[in-house]
């Protein structure tokens, strides 16, 4: 587990896209050297396209773009969203890219689920915030709730790092003269705030967030508020969180009550019995589905990123979450999620957890096994190097003087699938040398 804290950073949090969007774009926008983004679902909606607007313009104008996206979450993106990418220089990186069977996506384990974005060594942002439109509220009911921070400070060298690192291990350029990195600078101190970058990854990091968490709890003496979306936890931390709230600690968990995928809320409410007995308290937060994953501990540690509370997130994803040490981070975030534990959530009971208790017990019993060997399960599945499939000629970009491209052309090959085809492009760029590449197609 990596213990590499940093002193005298800035950190600010932004909740749902409201406050995430502007922020983001707004640094793109001001970008002069490089832009590293990561994320698991990037749509084809009015944020997928303003983000494609701003990150084509940062490339025309000589900023380094590389996006690197999940090929379960983003695999939609239609020719003429990646093409304009392409065509603009942004090196566009598909993490994992498998073929569809009869055009369903099989690839479910191993996602990269991380959501980050840095900007010229001097902004950065972590959370849980996707690009799509429904991280707004203006896209209704089903609009999620959802948190992110800003970073600014030592630690963003971290960050980069695990972003660079990404794409150094899974580029299809590895092997190849990869496009030159400028060493990451000096980051003077801008704040105060102590601040950790936790991640895992199937390799180095395998339980790293899931130690933070049970490091946090276990030290725990006066509250411990988590607020989650997927919760379905491994049985170490549900261990630790049952034994705070048994030595006095007040516990509270805020968790989906208007689920976007009820069968893992389904999953969640067998573990309330086992739960409220141990003095835990429940909110379910009923006025729009929760896709926050965030947490805070007594009066300084807070964490804000993309891993849920889940077997996936735990044990298979790629995540990143930032830990951080302030007092006055921590009382923000206590207060917002106690105005919506009153605001807009439902208490649960144990009249609640009891509902349909003895058709759901043999479920309940099946459900703590699961949780202890699950660790051991996930081992089984198949673990391989990150592979990132590149769409675009940025390297020959790279290499390249700008005066030297004179003109570039797409165009493009299919792949068929029964109901669907998944288009990749393919460019050409001309230039005094001609030189051209054409990119392999997506398998």
């Amino acid at each position: 587990m990596i213990n590499n804290w940093h002193y005298g950073n800035e950190v600010e949090l932004l909740i749902n896209g409201e406050g995430f969007f502007p922020r983001v774009f707004a640094s793109i926008r001001n970008a002069q050297h490089e832009i590293l983004l990561e994320t698991f679902i990037l749509k084809e909606d009015k944020v997928g396209k303003a983000l494609q607007l701003s990150l084509i313009a940062a490339a025309k104008r000589g900023v380094r773009v590389e996006v690197s996206v999940d090929d379960y979450g983003s695999g939609d993106l239609s020719e003429h969203f990646v093409a304009d990418l392409v065509r603009a220089g942004v090196a566009l990186h598909v993490f994992d890219p498998t073929p569809r069977l009869l055009g369903v996506r099989l690839n479910l384990f191993r996602r990269l689920h991380r959501k980050i974005v840095v900007v010229d060594s001097e902004v950065a942002f972590i959370g849980g915030i996707n690009y799509s439109s429904d991280h707004l509220l203006s896209y209704g009911p089903e609009a999620k709730q959802d948190y992110a921070v800003q970073v600014r400070g030592p630690v963003i060298s971290d960050i980069r790092e695990v972003c660079l690192e990404l794409l150094r291990s899974g580029s299809e350029r590895k092997n190849k003269k990869f496009a030159p990195v400028t060493p990451t600078p000096d980051i003077k101190p801008v704040g105060t705030m102590r601040t950790l970058l936790s991640i895992r990854d199937n390799i180095n990091h395998k339980t790293d967030i899931e130690q933070h968490y049970i490091r946090a709890i276990a030290s725990a003496k006066r509250r411990l508020f988590i607020a989650n979306a997927y919760f379905f936890p491994g049985y170490r931390i549900l261990r630790a969180i049952t034994k705070a709230a048994k030595r006095g600690v007040a516990v509270t968990l805020i968790l989906q009550g208007q689920p976007d995928m009820p069968w893992v809320s389904a999953c969640t409410r067998l573990l309330y019995g086992y739960l409220l007995r141990s003095g835990v308290v429940i909110h379910e937060y009923c006025q729009r589905p929760l896709h926050g994953k965030v947490a805070l501990v007594d009066d300084e540690w807070s964490t804000v990123g993309s891993s849920n509370l889940d077997p996936l997130s735990l044990a298979l994803n790629l995540e990143a979450n930032l830990i951080i040490e302030s007092a006055e981070f921590n009382q923000q975030l206590y207060e917002h999620l106690q105005s919506l534990a009153k605001a807009h959530c439902t208490p649960v009971n144990m009249k609640v957890a009891k509902l349909g208790y003895w058709w759901r017990l043999p479920f309940i019993f099946l459900s703590f096994h699961f949780l202890r060997i699950f660790p051991t399960m996930a081992g089984w599945l198949p673990v391989h190097s990150p592979k990132l499939k590149l769409l675009g000629t940025n390297a020959v970009i790279h290499s390249s003087a700008a005066s030297n491209i004179s003109t570039a052309s797409v165009t493009t090959s299919r792949t068929a699938v029964k109901d669907k085809a998944t288009i990749v492009p393919k460019i050409k760029i001309f230039g005094k040398n001609k030189k051209e590449c054409d990119t392999e197609k997506m398998s």
